[in-house]
């Protein structure tokens, strides 16, 4: 009845698993796209209907080819591969509507003529399949395959085995490279797609796909470009939250930066805010073609860990202290073993060596020397895993020591990894290690550098559960003010702020800035120095002026009211000589901040072309962008990553108490960032944004400059389109009262809630109800589809539940859910109700608050599937004004219609 229903296929599931499928221009031409992917698909050999399309032969590889898809014997089939020239591909695709095929793929690379309309081949492709309701995948691509069921529709030569991993590139270079490393490694794959020049198909849709298939336990990802970033962050977070995704962007560079006018907009690049996005939604970024494949095998095996304390052994000191150093270079804590672990490693070591971490077995070590004291370490309460390294050296057994590591990871939940020296005389014991899916490796260094990468993503992943909302409940910022400064300054074609507009942004959002005085002349200057306590700062207030230092246009430290008024006559005298006539408004007299213990500090925000707005922090002063000490997020953000984001900079060691410095408040500093992550979500004009210098100390946080640039936006964009990640949507919060006149809430639900769903559908939902809602006997929901139903992104399904006060705790009483469909028009819903709650008028309330939230989505229709035995439910629906409908497919369900 929803989205996420185990009865009901992908929409994609004909494409990336077809029962039938064509191969257009299939032949015996050795070397041919044709040729080589029908005989890939023969020797597989696939498992659906395989039929061979070519104009001019009637066998290939001696199995009957028709001439056209019209021609094909059991009706349309789900997959037509084109593989002809792209001259042939507009009628081909005029053909396959014809014939009711409705996903093709295009392996064809020849991409550069135009139709009879001087239009771009596949330009005018696209709008005809558009037309005629088909799906491209490609141009330009490998191809895609399922070896389980022996789908391989590849330009490739070689043998790909079935796994658990799917492999999505966009390159066909990087995808080939890839196979070819799997097959050496025994790593197999549910599914390989290639995207080419993704005409129509994107990366979005495919990571949907993949999140919803069963075969898959991992995805791995190559990119050069993004595309669409909602449709992207949208499909990667709902993937990232049910299965491990793994992903390798190439492409570095920060052209879009250089005209950037703030120290933000300067320090953050295209690729820090990929980083600050898959870490948002819980993917684990790689950077080189050895991590991606490390990756590979980490996740084809399963392997996990709990934490970041690792624990070394190795029989040479030298490598030991390798991997130490690595460790240290990767802030991986190899932590002190405890009292119970060394006292049992003197027991079963000889005197000479170290028994702390990393534990040195000597040379001649055998393997039951590795056997305890690798046991040792696992059962220690300190460790989160152990890397055991191995030097083929006199008195050693590679094979028995292997054999005992294998039997070690079967005994422990503990991550296991080893590092295996050497070569030819251990190549015989990697074998062993690889065939029993050990995480092995062939270098201390990457067997760091893996397990990193899997505390990283264990970390990330908890960062992926914060859903913050666009604004704290608290803080109640003025938006509306906010709001229509930015729209006067933008009327009057301006983009940068004027100190007055920029402070009132500050006051709106409670952002603690200096205290400020406005001063049109030097006498002025001096009664409002006067006014603000000496000492005091002055700066030039100016139209399009935001580095005042580069033209000495501040000064500090001013004393009393003679040097203030002789500072600010020679400060505008020399402005009004530089700057555009017109253009200087005056001066600014500030408070300094006179904190004895002050550290400076930076907040910026930049708008990033493809993931919207980022937030940074790190060191500030005018030396910014020389240290570069920077560290980047996505909005929205609430306290926890704030504090994750601070963590993350060099800046933070100094906010620390050092020398005879107090430690500063680092909580009046997340509560600023916090803040302008607010302002970035509720404000989609401001462009970039500076807060440089942030003062701190023990006693709070101020202000002293700002600088906002805006820009305007389209008419009728959606609310938070700008963002990358959806907020959790706080505007939806709604009373209601039900018939019996008791109170109940309605809000959208969040990651937090799955506990009370899961007690929901156990114990508030009869065996009759859960059927009614999820068609199938089940009991209680799956790990999987508790995170499904509670970890959504908003930008692309909602949930709402009503909840009541039940001596004196919140309980859920109902939950309705729509997801949108593809065409992004038009919605699919589900609700359900407590069976002590029904009949109260509980339903209709809920309903009617998913039909505003999907109004607020921009939605025309939603739509559904209800039992026809549901009497109740549908009797719901007539009420809401629905059509009840016949279901096209299953004489069992109704289908039930309904205009927003």
């Amino acid at each position: 009845m929803d989205h996420w229903s185990a009865m009901k296929a992908h929409y994609l599931a004909p494409l990336f698993q077809p029962q039938s499928v064509a191969v257009i221009g299939a032949s015996e031409t050795a070397g041919s796209v044709g040729s080589r992917v029908y005989r890939n698909l023969l020797d597989a050999p696939f498992k659906g209907r395989l039929y061979g399309v070519n104009l001019r032969h009637s066998k290939v590889f001696d199995h009957k080819v028709w001439h056209r898809l019209g021609d094909l014997p059991d009706g349309p089939v789900d997959l037509a591969i084109i593989t002809t020239p792209a001259s042939t591909l507009l009628g081909l695709v005029e053909e396959c509507g014809k014939a009711g095929v409705r996903h093709v793929l295009i392996i064809s690379r020849d991409f550069v003529a135009l139709d009879r309309h001087n239009r771009p081949i596949l330009e005018a492709a696209k709008a005809l399949a558009a037309k005629l309701k088909i799906r491209l995948l490609g141009p330009n691509l490998l191809g895609l395959a399922k070896p389980s069921d022996g789908l391989v529709a590849l330009n490739y030569e070689g043998r790909i085995k079935p796994g658990n991993l799917a492999l999505v590139s966009q390159s066909s270079a990087v995808a080939s490279a890839m196979l070819d490393w799997a097959e050496a490694h025994d790593v197999g794959f549910s599914h390989v797609i290639s995207l080419g020049a993704a005409a129509d198909v994107n990366f979005g849709e495919i990571l949907d796909f993949l999140a919803h298939d069963g075969h898959t336990r991992g995805i791995l990802l190559y990119l050069e470009d993004i595309g669409e970033a909602r449709t992207f962050m949208s499909a990667v977070r709902a993937a990232g939250r049910v299965k491990p995704v793994v992903a390798m962007k190439v492409g570095r560079g920060n052209g879009w930066a250089e005209g950037a006018r703030t120290h933000a907009g300067k320090l953050i690049s295209s690729d820090d805010a990929f980083d600050a996005a898959m870490r948002r939604v819980g993917v684990l970024r790689v950077n080189t073609m050895a991590q991606l494949n490390i990756a590979a095998r980490m996740l084809a095996a399963n392997y996990r860990t709990s934490g970041r304390k690792l624990a070394i052994i190795s029989n040479g000191y030298g490598t030991g202290r390798m991997a130490l150093d690595r460790a240290r270079d990767m802030q991986i804590e190899c932590p002190k073993l405890s009292d119970e672990t060394i006292a049992r490693l003197n027991e079963i070591l000889p005197e000479v060596g170290n028994h702390a971490n990393p534990v040195d077995l000597l040379g001649d070590a055998p393997p039951e020397r590795f056997l305890a004291a690798t046991e040792a370490c696992l059962q220690d309460s300190k460790v989160d895993g152990v890397l055991v390294i191995y030097t083929p050296q006199a008195g050693t057994d590679h094979i028995a020591t292997a054999q005992a590591m294998i039997d070690l990871k079967a005994k422990y939940g503990k991550l296991l990894m080893l590092v295996w020296l050497g070569d030819k005389r251990v190549a015989q014991s990697r074998r062993l290690l690889a065939e029993a899916k050990m995480a092995w490796f062939s270098t201390p260094e990457y067997a760091i550098e893996a397990f990193a990468s899997l505390a990283l993503y264990q970390y990330i992943q908890k960062l992926s559960l914060q859903t913050p909302g666009p604004l704290d409940l608290r803080s109640e910022p003025d938006v509306t003010t906010a709001r229509k400064r930015i729209r006067e300054a933008l009327a009057q074609g301006r983009t940068l702020l004027n100190a007055s507009e920029t402070l009132s942004l500050m006051r709106a959002f409670k952002i603690p800035f200096v205290t400020t005085a406005f001063a049109a002349d030097a006498d002025s200057a001096a009664m409002s120095a006067s006014t603000v306590g000496f000492p005091v700062a002055l700066k030039v207030d100016a139209d399009d002026l935001i580095h005042k230092t580069d033209i000495d246009a501040v000064a500090l430290n001013l004393r009393n009211a003679d040097q203030v008024r002789e500072v600010a006559a020679d400060m505008l005298a020399r402005m009004d000589a530089c700057l555009p006539a017109g253009s200087v408004h005056g001066l600014l007299v500030q408070a300094m901040h006179g904190r004895r213990h002050a550290r400076e500090l930076m907040i910026g925000v930049s708008r990033d072309p493809v993931f919207g707005p980022v937030i940074a922090f790190g060191a500030g002063g005018i030396a910014v962008e020389v240290f570069g000490d920077v560290a980047v997020t996505l909005p929205p953000i609430n306290e926890d990553i704030a504090h994750s984001l601070i963590r993350r900079t060099r800046i933070v060691k100094a906010l620390h108490a050092f020398r005879n410095l107090p430690p500063a408040n680092i909580e009046a500093v997340a509560d600023v960032l916090v803040r302008v992550s607010e302002m970035v979500c509720e404000l989609p004009e401001i462009a970039q944004l500076d807060l440089n210098p942030l003062i701190v100390d023990e006693h709070g946080v101020v202000a002293v400059d700002a600088s906002v640039i805006v820009a305007s936006q389209p008419e009728g964009m959606e609310r938070y389109e700008h963002m990358a990640i959806h907020p959790w949507p706080s505007h939806l919060i709604r009373q209601g009262t039900l018939k019996d006149g008791s109170p109940c809430v309605f809000r959208p639900i969040r990651p937090e809630d799955a506990d009370e769903l899961q007690r929901f559908v156990t114990e508030d939902l009869s065996e009759e109800s859960r059927f009614n809602r999820f068609m199938s006997t089940l009991k209680q929901l799956s790990p999987v589809m508790l995170v499904r139903f509670t970890q959504l992104d908003y930008a692309r399904e909602m949930a709402l539940v009503a909840t009541v006060t039940v001596d004196g705790e919140e309980r859920m009483a109902g939950v309705s859910r729509y997801t949108i469909n593809p065409d992004r028009k038009t919605c699919e819903f589900a609700i359900s109700i407590g069976d002590q709650w029904q009949g109260k008028g509980l339903g209709a309330l809920l309903m009617t608050a998913l039909f505003d939230a999907a109004r607020d989505k921009g939605l025309q229709t939603m739509e559904g599937e209800i039992l026809s035995s549901n009497t109740a439910m549908l009797g719901l629906m007539k009420k809401l004004a629905f059509t009840i409908k016949p279901h096209p497919d299953d004489s069992g369900l109704k289908w039930v219609v309904r205009e927003l």
